[in-house]
């Protein structure tokens, strides 16, 4: 019995995917640290013991205190998922959100003051 031809496209297409992902992950193997425009981007997450470290020196304010000033500005969803990262030389709460429309959006938080921060 001859496989139909839909599957076929598809199994190709996949297989194009694949194989574009491995030649720019062996060839760009730094490619995945870039934002955009090519420039490094400066962010890498604290773990859990830093996190509480980071809380308890008053270096950041609380997640509560950070998805409550979020809430003061309108943000609506579910939180999904937090991040406490360095961007630079300042601490900052990614945040990601879901919406009841089932849109995806993130949330930068200046954790020093709680205040939300324009991504750039």
């Amino acid at each position: 019995m001859p496989v139909p031809r839909i599957i076929n496209v598809a199994f190709l297409l996949g297989l194009l995917v694949l194989s574009s992902l491995a030649f720019s992950s062996a060839i760009l193997p730094g490619a995945a640290a870039q934002g955009l425009a090519g420039a490094p981007v400066a962010r890498a997450c604290l773990n859990r013991a830093e996190q509480r470290a980071a809380v308890t020196d008053r270096k950041a304010v609380p997640l509560a205190a950070a998805i409550k000033s979020l809430r003061e500005r309108g943000q609506r969803g579910e939180f999904v998922r937090a991040e406490l990262c360095t961007r630079g030389d300042r601490l900052v709460y990614v945040l990601t959100l879901l919406a009841r429309s089932g849109k995806v959006t993130r949330a930068t938080v200046d954790a020093a003051n709680g205040e939300p921060m324009t991504d750039q």
